[in-house]
């Protein structure tokens, strides 16, 4: 007698959950309706309800991780972020990096030699640090353009080329940005383990940051070793710490196979999309400066050498150990039968 009325009383309770959870139901369709009437379009309480960290609903059928997530709303603070700060100051910072440039250039003009050419050549570069660094440059620069097409695409080139086209170039810097990234990290290690010793910062170097302005306004004369102050700025700012942080964070992206959550992968975006918009807006300056803010800077990564007199003006310290043997064959005077200048009378 007493297991039927426990077994009653268990079927009133359970009939009486279920009453008032219906109840719940339809009192929350109910306020649903109401606030579509008076509030159309304010969802705030269900979207408090899915960013509460609950999870209802689970997939017995697919094991791993976040599978019992049913929507992730850190996606949507990752969406604002994106399309908020990161695009407007991001873009604003290529904007303006790219105008003082020109404004610069227009202003003052490139750097050029106080003295004329000598026709005499200097050895400043070898062959594999031509290769490496040209593999750095082309890659990084496939990478930086391939990334601004994806980011700002959209609102620059898609109302200008239409769909079809913006599509067929999206998906094109998809790939090249996917496939290029592996030959640019191994490229930039070398550039790393070849150049360290040539970046260390040396007592002279500050001289040449008190005057940076009148070296790039007026083409002071500052005496420097192989790489001045900026280059080592850009060497250890750039190339070391900047590439670090768009490695690390791409790698992150590239592979998304081992098994980092959404949630990470989205924090790894923010971090590559912030360091590589510095790093494509202080290349800029490298980039001026290595073609045509600085006269007969582009040669000496093109064939390796340099006039003399360039050197001397612009990496005095660095030429006066060349001339007096201090450092190696392979980075001082032209060996004999490498090509000369003609003499300019």
């Amino acid at each position: 007698m007493k297991f039927v009325s426990r077994l009653c009383l268990v079927v009133l309770l359970s009939i009486a959950g279920s009453a008032l959870a219906q109840q719940s139901q339809e009192e929350r369709i109910k306020e649903q309706q109401q606030r579509a009437q008076t509030q159309p379009g304010n969802n705030a309480p269900v979207w408090r309800e899915v960013r509460s960290g609950q999870s209802p609903y689970t997939n017995s059928t697919v094991q791993g991780r976040e599978t019992n997530v049913l929507i992730q709303s850190w996606g949507e603070t990752w969406r604002q972020i994106r399309n908020g700060p990161v695009m407007f100051y991001g873009g604003w910072l290529v904007v303006l990096i790219l105008a003082a440039i020109l404004a610069f250039y227009f202003a003052f003009g490139p750097v050029k030699l106080h003295e004329r050419p000598s026709g005499r050549l200097m050895r400043r570069f070898s062959t594999l640090d031509q290769v490496v660094h040209w593999s750095v440059a082309i890659s990084f620069c496939v990478l930086g353009l391939s990334g601004l097409i994806m980011f700002f695409g959209k609102h620059v080139l898609l109302p200008i080329i239409g769909y079809t086209l913006f599509g067929w170039l999206t998906a094109l810097s998809k790939n090249l940005h996917n496939f290029v990234a592996p030959l640019f990290i191994v490229s930039v290690i070398a550039m790393v383990v070849l150049f360290v010793r040539h970046n260390l910062p040396k007592s002279y170097d500050f001289r040449f940051l008190v005057n940076a302005w009148n070296v790039m306004a007026r083409g002071k004369h500052v005496p420097s070793g192989k790489f001045n102050a900026g280059e080592k700025l850009w060497f250890w700012g750039g190339v070391v710490v900047l590439s670090v942080v768009v490695i690390w964070s791409g790698l992150i992206l590239l592979f998304p196979n081992f098994d980092q959550t959404r949630a990470v992968m989205q924090e790894a975006w923010i971090w590559h999309a912030c360091a590589a918009l510095i790093y494509v807006s202080i290349s800029f300056g490298h980039i001026y400066l290595g073609t045509i803010g600085l006269e007969g800077s582009y040669q000496a990564m093109r064939t390796g050498y340099v006039d003399e007199v360039w050197a001397k003006e612009h990496h005095e310290i660095w030429y006066n150990e060349m001339k007096s043997g201090h450092r190696g064959a392979a980075s001082g005077a032209v060996p004999a039968g490498a090509p000369h200048r003609e003499e300019r009378g």
